[in-house]
């Protein structure tokens, strides 16, 4: 443990500057700081040395004997602060220039990408290297476990509450839509609509336990009879495609089927009663803001994105 004896790293600069340009002054303007502040910096050195550093001359500052031997101690801590600094540098660069995240399926297929695409091009605006991210596509819940056991630094999750044990952020909401084969009975009515108990009783076509996808419509509908899924399936793409074959009705978030509505290939049916909103949080473990560099950088991204600036 340090005694209290020893001055700041910048005092101990200042005094070496002294020395080799022998004047407070040029030490001071080589440093970037005013003569006042030089001066009261070499005082607080010698009250904490309790002796002299510096006598005046015609000629400028001489060091005294004992400044003299600090200068020459002073060498070999400022040489291994310096590469201290450097290492510390190294590692800061090392995690700008590597991002390890995970996204449910949602965002790292339909929001992700373009997020990423905007955050590098920003950063080669600004004259930085590009971060290099490596992303894992999965569900809500194996997101909050990536996370929480460090193997990767963000994550972007979705469903109706915020995952405890973990700092988060809003990013943005997304609504659930409820879809179906354009030959299915409820695409043939007029108004496209159904109640929600009607959807409750309907086996549908859902993600596996742990989606967001799934939380969210199991939230929705508790309360209510729920029949038994039609079929269990592990991603958003494949739903669709079980969807368009007839094999049911599904719950999907909009933006995963916007092409797919758009062509034609399924058709939104409105449920009356039903609340299908969903959050969208950046997810971290350690600190209350997201870690500093690129992940902080994607946050903001993120949440620009959504709201369309």
């Amino acid at each position: 443990m340090l005694g209290s004896h020893v001055p700041e790293l910048r005092a101990l600069e200042l005094l070496v500057e002294v020395a080799r340009a022998g004047s407070l002054s040029a030490a001071a303007d080589a440093q970037g700081i005013t003569q006042q502040a030089a001066s009261s910096r070499i005082r607080t050195m010698e009250s904490l040395i309790g002796a002299p550093l510096l006598v005046r001359t015609r000629r400028g500052s001489a060091l005294t004997p004992t400044g003299d031997l600090v200068v020459q101690w002073a060498g070999r801590v400022l040489e291994a602060a310096a590469q201290l600094d450097a290492g510390i540098a190294a590692l800061r660069s090392d995690r700008r220039g590597h991002l390890r995240i995970a996204a449910s399926l949602t965002i790292a297929e339909h929001l992700l990408p373009g997020w990423l695409v905007a955050v590098r091009a920003d950063q080669v605006l600004a004259g930085h290297e590009p971060t290099d991210f490596t992303m894992t596509a999965t569900n809500s819940q194996r997101v909050v476990e990536l996370v929480t056991a460090g193997e990767v630094d963000l994550g972007f999750v979705e469903g109706p509450d915020s995952p405890a044990g973990l700092h988060h952020r809003l990013v943005g909401r997304d609504e659930l839509v409820v879809v179906v084969a354009r030959e299915h009975e409820w695409a043939q009515r007029s108004r496209r609509r159904v109640a929600a108990s009607t959807l409750a009783a309907t086996p549908l076509v859902v993600r596996e336990a742990g989606s967001g996808t799934r939380t969210v419509l199991e939230r929705a509908l508790a309360g209510l009879p729920v029949a038994a899924p039609a079929l269990e399936l592990s991603s958003t793409a494949a739903v669709r495609a079980a969807v368009a074959a007839g094999a049911g009705p599904a719950v999907i978030g909009a933006h995963a089927v916007r092409d797919d509505l758009a062509t034609g290939r399924l058709v939104a049916v409105t449920v009356t009663g039903l609340d299908l909103t969903r959050r969208l949080n950046a997810v971290w473990r350690d600190g209350a803001q997201p870690p500093a560099g690129p992940a902080r950088e994607l946050v903001a991204r993120a949440v620009r994105s959504h709201h369309g600036t």
